[in-house]
């Protein structure tokens, strides 16, 4: 066995899914059914109009710095076609067009370069 592999037995891979279901539920049970009939304050909603902006970007970022098909090297396609697809967001105010746009270049730019 080398460094990189990982065995597990069947009982740990449950212990882990069973946890993280639970963890999963306590978290939307903490939201729906503890503060769900309630009216949330003024500064706690203005703050959480933030969330699904910050979430994307979050989930993105790290493909476009750190690739995984260069290895975790910078890619300037990356780069062209994460700033591409910015420029479109930020022009048009088009979620779907900017989605759209970013797949689309990100592959034309993989086939010509690379």
């Amino acid at each position: 066995m080398n460094g990189t592999e990982m065995t597990f037995d069947r009982s740990t891979l449950w212990i882990v899914i069973v946890g993280l279901a639970i963890g999963s539920y306590a978290l939307r049970f903490a939201f729906i059914g503890l503060v769900g009939n309630k009216a949330m304050p003024d500064w706690l909603m203005r703050h959480l109009r933030y969330t699904a902006v910050a979430i994307i970007p979050a989930l993105v970022a790290p493909l476009v710095v750190w690739p995984a098909p260069t290895g975790g090297e910078p890619s300037l396609i990356h780069f062209a076609a994460a700033a591409l697809t910015f420029a479109v967001a930020v022009f048009s105010k088009n979620v779907l067009l900017a989605m759209i746009t970013g797949a689309c270049s990100l592959w034309s730019l993989m086939y010509l370069f690379g």
